[in-house]
């Protein structure tokens, strides 16, 4: 091995040179050489580093911040010149991730007219729609405190014998069959739906902690409010789904200036 290839510095003015004779067999007739910082360039870089710094960055510093950025350019533009963004996949991936992301944003941008909210309303009347809702009180009996918990609790529909303390409330008003099964216990809740309100002790009903006598007072029906009523949250969803979808749609919009040629193998199987 040759001693001078060993030393760093030489090697760096090497590989420099090779880039430099490198860069003159790419065509670089559309990367301009002229760079053009604005007022607004300067205000936004020095926004930023009010934003990391919190405070005003001095003369001095803003000279190195904006000398960055022109390093920054200029080596930018250079390895475009030299087409080291082509075939990189790093890059190319990063590259679809920032237009997928600007795409988004100007859809973000973009407020939803009220025609727009409707029908997005109408074509997802489902996703609000208002389960049924149970307001119901409970006599608990436990099965660590009874030999036969089930039977007391059946005797004490006749009888109105008092129960056992419990752990969480013993009414409960307007609640959903999921919430109830949250507290309760899903048998619980399966049992309760299949009750009709009445003012007299229903069950017994089992849940995860025991045994229970229901006094179910009301049931209310499952419904779809009015537009008018959740307007707010359907241009929240709406905008949401409308952000997630901009990307595909201006991907059908682009493709169809495009011609893509298969190779014979995929053209077989399509």
């Amino acid at each position: 091995m040759i001693s001078w290839l060993k030393d760093p510095v030489t090697s760096f003015v090497i590989a420099g040179t090779a880039i430099f004779l490198l860069s003159g067999l790419f065509s670089d007739a559309e990367i301009s050489r002229v760079i053009e910082l604005s007022e607004a360039d300067v205000e936004r870089l020095s926004g930023n580093w009010r934003m990391q710094r919190n405070r005003e960055p001095s003369s001095q510093e803003l000279s190195e911040i904006v000398a960055q950025y022109v390093k920054d350019e200029i080596y930018f533009r250079e390895s475009q010149r030299l087409g080291l963004h082509v075939n990189d996949s790093i890059i190319r991936r990063r590259l679809v991730q920032k237009l997928t992301f600007l795409t988004e944003d100007i859809a973000s941008i973009q407020p939803l007219e009220v025609a727009e909210l409707r029908a997005y309303f109408e074509a997802n009347k489902e996703n609000y729609r208002v389960p049924e809702r149970f307001s119901f009180s409970h006599i608990y009996f436990s099965n660590e405190r009874r030999v036969d918990a089930r039977s007391d609790a059946t005797a004490a529909l006749s009888s109105g014998a008092k129960g056992d303390p419990f752990m969480l409330q013993s009414n409960y008003s307007a609640r959903t069959q999921g919430q109830i099964r949250g507290f309760l216990g899903k048998e619980f809740a399966d049992a309760l739906a299949e009750l009709e309100p009445s003012p007299n002790l229903q069950g017994p009903i089992k849940s995860a902690y025991g045994w229970h006598t229901v006094k179910l007072e009301t049931v209310e029906a499952s419904y779809v409010p009015e537009f008018a009523a959740i307007e707010e949250r359907v241009a929240t969803d709406a905008a949401v789904a409308f952000r997630s979808t901009a990307s595909e749609t201006y991907y059908e919009a682009l493709k169809d200036g495009y011609e893509v040629v298969y190779p014979s193998s995929m053209i077989s199987q399509k």
